[in-house]
């Protein structure tokens, strides 16, 4: 019998404890999988012009979800932030966070995250739509800095 390496032996802890994530989210979902082909996505108005959701899961007004987030070109929003901790990749268009003064221009393919309340800006450069994936952990909102 071989000795495993100690980061072999976390390796294996740490994709059963996913493993074991992923299937209680399944479960959760009503099932062992869950898709939504982008025809199924039922994009809605989300009460400011310019600016429309298509959730796949989850409650974005109750709780924890999973949903698109979609920019009209052009679109611009003021500094805001969120109440819920919430994780974003971009899909689509050139998004532009600014965040403490500094600004970043996010391609499709990449990543950010706002915790504890961070104020940011964000705005949708180019002629393209800006779409973006949120992992949303708490019940979504957005509120106007003064």
């Amino acid at each position: 019998m071989q000795k495993r390496s100690r980061a072999t032996r976390v390796t294996a802890v740490l994709a059963a404890a996913l493993a074991g994530g992923l299937t209680a989210r399944a479960a959760a979902a009503g099932g062992p999988g869950d898709a939504t082909p982008q025809a199924g996505l039922k994009w809605t108005d989300a009460g400011v012009p310019g600016v429309s959701t298509a959730q796949v899961q989850g409650d974005m007004a109750k709780g924890a979800s999973h949903f698109y987030l979609r920019y009209a070109a052009g679109f611009a929003a003021p500094k805001h932030h969120h109440s819920p901790d919430h994780y974003a990749t971009t899909v689509s268009g050139t998004l532009v966070l600014v965040v403490g003064g500094r600004e970043q221009r996010l391609l499709p393919g990449s990543y950010f995250a706002f915790t504890n309340k961070a104020v940011h800006a964000a705005r949708c450069e180019g002629a393209q739509d800006c779409v973006m994936f949120i992992d949303a952990r708490g019940p979504w909102d957005v509120v106007v800095e003064k």
